[in-house]
């Protein structure tokens, strides 16, 4: 059992930021209102943002479901993570990101697992 906890929560939580990555891709105008006021002076469009934030969270997303570069996959993806929690604020949904990237935190510090992509290219 304590060898599969590390492969289910990379597995998890990659479907869940691949989740997040293809609903802004499908639906930016829905995501747009949760970007702050200050992106309205930004070179890039809010909805660019939110195509290149979609973007961001599906190439690393099935980069961490796959177990490719999984160190170096995690922490940016955890790092974004944090950074959407600080940008939302203290609210439930600012809660429930914190969640998502200490999890996402936690699949840095154990690093690869038995079935990511890293180790099994270590074999061949």
């Amino acid at each position: 059992m304590k060898t599969s906890a590390p492969i289910v929560l990379r597995i998890g939580m990659s479907l869940i930021i691949l989740w997040f990555g293809v609903q802004q891709i499908i639906d930016v105008t829905a995501w747009v209102g949760y970007l702050p006021a200050w992106t309205t002076v930004l070179p890039v469009s809010q909805h660019g943002l939110i195509y290149l934030n979609g973007t961001f969270e599906i190439v690393f997303g099935i980069f961490m479901l796959l177990g490719f570069y999984t160190r170096f996959v995690t922490v940016l993806l955890a790092l974004h993570l944090f950074d959407i929690t600080y940008v939302v604020g203290y609210n439930a949904i600012g809660m429930r990101d914190l969640g998502l990237a200490i999890a996402t935190l936690a699949v840095f510090l154990y690093g690869e697992d038995a079935f990511s992509f890293d180790v099994i290219w270590k074999r061949i």
